[in-house]
């Protein structure tokens, strides 16, 4: 009987999990470290394994994903929040079916919003059909990012940098950074970018996984190494152009390793739980700058 009541609460969750949309940050502690093209590669393989897949770019200008993907994008989630547009005509869809909300504006104002325009922009993100499994968001670099804030418990961050010195101290830093706004996050994925030498770089990450264990109480998980490419620096990613080649198989190892983490307490049914998650975090964030701000006075 008990072994039936058991298997019956096995086969409820594994339903209700069906519903659950995974949250993937990925940002990088300088510019140049090959995060959009990182995003996208994630994205194509992530389609490909036949996940529905929703990328938010937080950033603006000639680097961002639409721009890099040659996407026309005219309108941003900023339209949205004014009630100007509907969600899905802002969104647009890249090829292998990827949907890219551009939000570079729309994130610079989200702690600034009424309680009518948090209700409008959660029962938007409810209604975005057909629903999504995975959003990754491509979060401006460094700490003015207003997607850290979702550096919860139930969502994942991945750090991509490059081998060398400067990217690696900033990416530490920006590391440091998070757990100390969000003591909660404990757990941080790893991707070094633009590799020459596999076994420098894993080097370098055993350091930085041993200094942050040690100093920061955090654990860092190794994504892979993506090797150096000129057409991966194209930004269609190597998913898409060379779906063969070893940095492909890093994507898809990357994103595989992401999708089926296995679904923790915090994490909420629909887009909608995750909207509600990142204007709670951006109002968070804005008391804990104020707190700041007086403590320095």
């Amino acid at each position: 009987m008990a072994e039936q009541i058991h298997d019956q609460a096995d086969g409820l969750r594994r339903l209700l999990m069906q519903d659950f949309v995974r949250v993937v940050t990925v940002t990088s502690g300088s510019a140049a470290a090959g995060k959009t093209t990182t995003v996208i590669g994630l994205a194509v393989a992530l389609a490909r394994d036949g996940k529905k897949v929703l990328v938010i770019d937080e950033n603006v200008g000639a680097r961002n994903i639409c721009a890099t993907l040659g996407l026309n994008a005219h309108r941003d989630l900023l339209d949205v929040i004014r009630r100007d547009k509907a969600l899905d005509a802002v969104i647009v869809t890249a090829r292998e079916g990827i949907r890219v909300l551009p939000a570079g504006r729309g994130m610079r104002v989200l702690e600034k919003l009424s309680t009518d325009d948090k209700t409008h922009l959660i029962d938007a993100f409810a209604g975005i059909d057909p629903s999504v499994d995975v959003v990754l968001i491509d979060a401006a670099p460094g700490s003015d990012s207003r997607a850290l804030p979702l550096a919860l418990p139930s969502h994942e961050i991945v750090m991509v940098l490059p081998p060398e010195p400067a990217s690696i101290t900033a990416a530490y830093a920006l590391i440091k950074h998070i757990s100390s706004h969000h003591e909660s996050k404990r757990r941080y994925h790893v991707l070094f970018n633009k590799t020459e030498l596999e076994a420098d770089a894993r080097k370098i990450f055993e350091n930085m996984e041993s200094a942050a264990k040690r100093y920061l109480a955090v654990t860092l998980h190794l994504l892979g190494f993506v090797a150096y490419d000129g057409k991966h620096c194209l930004g269609r990613g190597l998913a898409e152009v060379h779906p063969n080649s070893p940095s492909a198989c890093v994507f898809r190892f990357a994103a595989e390793s992401l999708a089926h983490l296995p679904c923790q307490d915090g994490e909420g049914p629909g887009l909608e739980r995750f909207m509600q998650c990142l204007l709670q975090g951006n109002q968070g964030g804005r008391q804990n700058a104020i707190a700041a701000s007086s403590q320095r006075v």
